[in-house]
């Protein structure tokens, strides 16, 4: 029961996805249950990514085979689905961190610029460059196998969403945490918890390999674990620890190294 509470706990908080009512009373809520939550955001990434996959393959179903622009148009729409799902949660991270560290190298100034709720220039460019990534990758993809595209975007959910895990066990939380979308998450996530968002992500790449045996998860998740060092080591040099932004920027940056990889392992 406890581990049902934290995963629609964690649905609650990082997606537009109803939890109201009798099921949210049920559910309930402390700073220490939103803490172990974290371990389901890869369990979040099943539920979302599920719900944009299920989606693709019927408007690829639907629409015209013969024409190269039905997976543009799932792409994009799918896209569009899942901002819809999340609220622009992690996209607003992004621009958020883009803004900062675009806008000032100093740390402290950096993290002032962050706070700000207001998008500016560097986090404007960097949101709409992140999704037509994303739009474009997936209908290259779509256009050489509709199939990969579908469960691919199934796995990139759920691979983007284990990588910002290890920020928190590596890096110390910044800035002020008393105004902080991340409060309870700023304590450094346990073993147990890793271990859990671990098996979420194995189950998930187990049932793609099942559902599409031709589908290579090697150089996506390769792809993925790139950026995400790339990520660390960038939030490392220039904040010395994360905030919640930053989890937001690094499932979004290994999301599309996800689909990066996956179009790389089709060539």
């Amino acid at each position: 029961m406890q581990f049902i509470r934290h995963y629609l706990l964690a649905i609650q908080f990082f997606t537009r996805i109803p939890v109201t009512g009798r099921l949210a009373a049920w559910v309930g809520y402390s700073p220490e249950m939103l803490r172990a939550s974290a371990a389901h955001f890869p369990g979040v990434g099943v539920g979302v990514g599920g719900l944009v996959a299920v989606l693709s393959a019927v408007m690829l179903v639907f629409l015209p085979q013969n024409s190269p622009l039905s997976p543009l148009v799932v792409a994009v729409l799918g896209t569009v689905f899942s901002v819809m799902l999340t609220g622009a949660f992690h996209e607003d991270g992004l621009a958020d961190i883009a803004d900062g560290l675009g806008g000032s190298q100093n740390r402290e100034r950096a993290l002032e610029i962050m706070k700000d709720s207001r998008v500016g220039a560097f986090g404007a460019i960097a949101v709409t460059l992140v999704l037509l990534a994303k739009v474009s990758l997936l209908a290259l993809i779509g256009d050489v196998d509709p199939a990969v595209m579908v469960v691919g975007i199934f796995a990139a959910h759920v691979a983007s969403r284990t990588f910002p895990l290890l920020l928190i066990r590596l890096l110390p939380h910044v800035g002020d945490i008393a105004g902080s979308k991340s409060k309870p998450l700023a304590d450094q996530i346990s073993g147990f918890s890793l271990l859990i968002a671990f098996i979420w992500l194995f189950m998930a790449m187990a049932f793609v390999f099942i559902a599409y045996e031709a589908i290579n998860l090697i150089i996506p998740m390769l792809a993925s674990s790139i950026a995400f060092l790339y990520m660390w080591r960038l939030f490392a040099k220039r904040l010395q620890g994360f905030t919640g932004d930053c989890l937001g920027a690094t499932q979004q940056v290994c999301e599309v190294g996800f689909y990066l990889g996956l179009a790389l392992a089709l060539a």
